[in-house]
This record gives structure tokens, C-alpha cells and sequence, in this order.
């Protein structure tokens, strides 16, 4: 473990997603007692997008952005919303210098699989068509999250190729949930890891799928075809039950000949970015935000 993430390992709690009413109140009280991030840099707007029902987005907006991202928060698919993501997404924009589009789509157990897909993808149809009304080209568009968010934005990706939707320059999947099968090595043995271990992992997956089977849409892993995808930027954590699966993704994506640059972060566990005084943290913010800044180049 990286030394500085290691001193903070004793103060993480362990989540409680079987409790989630408790679990979404205490995520909400630990993210309002973080200082507010600096946005004077930036336009920030609230607004829902058209849908049934409407979706609910905040736009981040950098002086003289030209792309933008569809960007989709972590929390397992059962947590976080847009005041969780807030302070992430205003790091994203500033580092990348796009528009950053947070989608605070509908949460399971409540809405399992799709609603969380019809969400985001409203967001990116909506986008695509929109683009100038956030200031941004709609041929400079990505797709991106950490974690489910992650999952998801793999998933937009499939079913934007599969239905020949809006073109994705880039999709980011940053520690991406991906696979509920959960049958690869570290899914199997990270029984004790911080934050994210097997064992909510299983309980994460059930409520997103409900009485569904899974399909490549809900668990993109699943998915028996990768080429015809945009190019992707893969970021793992070492001790994460989900390094593996974004791993082999990474590779199959690479063997469809899709253009893929994966790394794999040494020391870190899933969600460690957010101890934003480790140096590896810091890395990892600037390596994402350079990352989109490039594929939006145009």
C-alpha cells in the first residue's frame, strides 16, 4: 500500500449497503464537511434534461472549453448524486479544460437495471444535440465515470455503436465496475480491502440487477464484441476486488483493435483518489483531466 493512502486506511468505514438509508445519509454529511470547491473559474449551472422522467445534470463549463463529457459518479449504482460528485467534477474540468456534464441518474435498489443506463444515455443523446447551448462541439464528446459511473460509461459506449447514437470521441472508465460475475482473481480474494471488497461487491450487483439476468448493457464484460468502440482509458487500483476485470477489459478492447491506454495504479484501493493529499491521488487527477484534454482536442 502506498505509504500515504496507508495512513488512512484505519479511518474508513467499512459501507453498509444493505443500510442504505443510512449509508447515503452518512456519504452526504462526510461530502458537506469537505470545503467547497473554487468554481470561479468556471460557469456552473443546474438544469433537467428532457426524458421520462427528466434527468437531472450540473454543467461545469472552464473558460473557452470546446469539448465535453458525460461524466458518471460512483457509489455502486446505490449511492451518490450530484453534491457527492461535485467537487470531482469541478477537478475534472479544470484539469481537462472541458465541459463537464454530471448525470445524477436514478439509484437502485429502487430503479434496478436499466434506469441508470436510460439516464446517462438521455443525457448523451441530449448532449449530441444540444451542444451549443453548454458552449461545446458536438463532435468533441466522451463518455466517462469512476466505478459503476465507470460501468456505465462502458455501456453507453456499446449500446452507442450497437444503435449508431451520438459519436464518442473517448470513454474514460476509471476503476470501472464491470462484470457480475465476479469470478476473476481479485474479485475472488480482496475479501478485506478498504471501501470495496467481495463481499458489498455482491450485494452492490444485486441491487442493480433486481430480478434481471444480466446483459453486455448491464455488465459490459458480458459483452461478446468490443470493436467498433471508441478509444478508452482504463484506470485500475491494486487492491480493488474490480483491478482485474478492467484489466482483462482493457485487453479485449486492445484485441478488437480498439485504441486503449490502460494503467494500473500501484498502492492505491478503489476510491483512494479521493485523499487528495497523497501524491499518487494528485497523479491520478491530472493523468485523467490530461487524458480527456488530448482526446478532445479535436
Amino acid at each position: 500500500m502506498d505509504p500515504e493512502l496507508d495512513a488512512f486506511v484505519p479511518l474508513i468505514p467499512r459501507p453498509d449497503y444493505e443500510d442504505l438509508v443510512t449509508e447515503r445519509e452518512n456519504i452526504a454529511k462526510l461530502v458537506a464537511s469537505f470545503p467547497a470547491p473554487d468554481t470561479s473559474g468556471m460557469g456552473v449551472i443546474d438544469r433537467r434534461v428532457p426524458a421520462s422522467p427528466e434527468v437531472p445534470v450540473r454543467i461545469y463549463r472552464p473558460r473557452g472549453a470546446r469539448g465535453a463529457v458525460v461524466w458518471l459518479h460512483g457509489g455502486g449504482y446505490v449511492v451518490g448524486d450530484l453534491e457527492t460528485e461535485h467537487s470531482s467534477a469541478v477537478r475534472l474540468a479544470e484539469a481537462s479544460g472541458a465541459v463537464v456534464v454530471s448525470v445524477g441518474f436514478r439509484l437502485a435498489p429502487e430503479h434496478p437495471f436499466p434506469a441508470a443506463l436510460e439516464d446517462a444515455y438521455a443525457v448523451l443523446v441530449w448532449l449530441a444535440g444540444n451542444a451549443a447551448e453548454v458552449g461545446a462541439d458536438p463532435g468533441l464528446i466522451a463518455v466517462g465515470g469512476m466505478s459503476a459511473g465507470g460501468g456505465l460509461a462502458a455501456a453507453m459506449a456499446l449500446r452507442a455503436r450497437d444503435e449508431r447514437g451520438p459519436a464518442i470521441r473517448c470513454q474514460l472508465l476509471n476503476q470501472p465496475m464491470l462484470d457480475d460475475r465476479r469470478q476473476t482473481w481479485s474479485a475472488r480474494n480482496f475479501t478485506a480491502t478498504p471501501r470495496l471488497d467481495a463481499g458489498n461487491l455482491a450485494v452492490l450487483w444485486r441491487a442493480y440487477l433486481g430480478s434481471a439476468p444480466a446483459t453486455p448493457y448491464a455488465a459490459p464484460a458480458r459483452a461478446a464484441d468490443l470493436s467498433g468502440l471508441p478509444p478508452a482509458y482504463v484506470a485500475t487500483a491494486e487492491f480493488d476486488p474490480l483491478r482485474d476485470e478492467g484489466v482483462e477489459y482493457a485487453l479485449r478492447l486492445l484485441r478488437a483493435g480498439v485504441s486503449v491506454e490502460l494503467h494500473q495504479w500501484p498502492g492505491t484501493f478503489h476510491g483512494s483518489q479521493a485523499i487528495l493529499s497523497a501524491e499518487v491521488s494528485q497523479r491520478q487527477a491530472a493523468e485523467l483531466g490530461a487524458v480527456l484534454r488530448r482526446a478532445l482536442a479535436g
